[in-house]
């Protein structure tokens, strides 16, 4: 196995400089905003909500700036959801068209788990193939053109119940990700 990475916080993913030219503020300025609010004490919808409603900020912004506060607070960890649950998430962009990019992932995952999907949905906007597991958890495969002849696929694992596991189960999904591609090319 290839050299193992954890699994960051959501201000990891974007910069800086993009929540300020997004937003107006930067997420320092944000948090203060929510700390002299009270958001500390909020649920994460009430936090989003504010944000979008009382603040002006895009809903999608306002997510992902709370899902930073609560992380920077403690109140959430990396990888963590709204119920407690942990996810981990993959993506990776190989050539070819989505129903064979998607077709493909699913047999990876089948192979791997021996599950098969429980729905395949390749006519929808966004295709997808769901394996539930055993122990509760789920895998969701997905797959969406990225124009010239290319597709990113990607791999969610959720409602895992700690998040013990994350980088592990994220190094694992990368590995899936990348049988896909060798035989897409291959």
């Amino acid at each position: 196995m290839g050299t193992q990475r954890s699994v960051g916080a959501s201000a990891d993913n974007v910069g800086d400089d993009a929540v300020v030219s997004a937003t107006g503020r930067s997420r320092d300025d944000w948090f203060a905003l929510l700390d002299a609010a009270g958001a500390a004490g909020w649920k994460h919808q009430a936090i989003a909500n504010w944000l979008a409603r009382d603040q002006g900020v895009d809903p999608w912004w306002a997510q992902g700036i709370t899902v930073g506060y609560e992380q920077a607070r403690g109140i959430r960890l990396p990888g963590q959801r709204q119920d407690g649950t942990f996810e981990v998430s993959v993506t990776r962009t190989i050539a070819g068209d989505v129903e064979p990019a998607l077709r493909a992932l699913a047999a990876v995952v089948t192979e791997r788990t021996g599950v098969e999907p429980l729905a395949l949905n390749l006519a929808a906007k966004y295709p997808t193939a769901r394996f539930p597991l055993d122990s509760g958890e789920f895998l969701l495969a997905s797959a969406s053109a990225r124009g010239a002849g290319k597709t990113s696929i990607g791999l969610v694992r959720g409602r895992m119940p700690n998040g013990d596991d994350l980088a592990e189960a994220k190094e694992t999904l990368r590995g899936w990700l990348g049988a896909v591609a060798v035989e897409a090319v291959g």
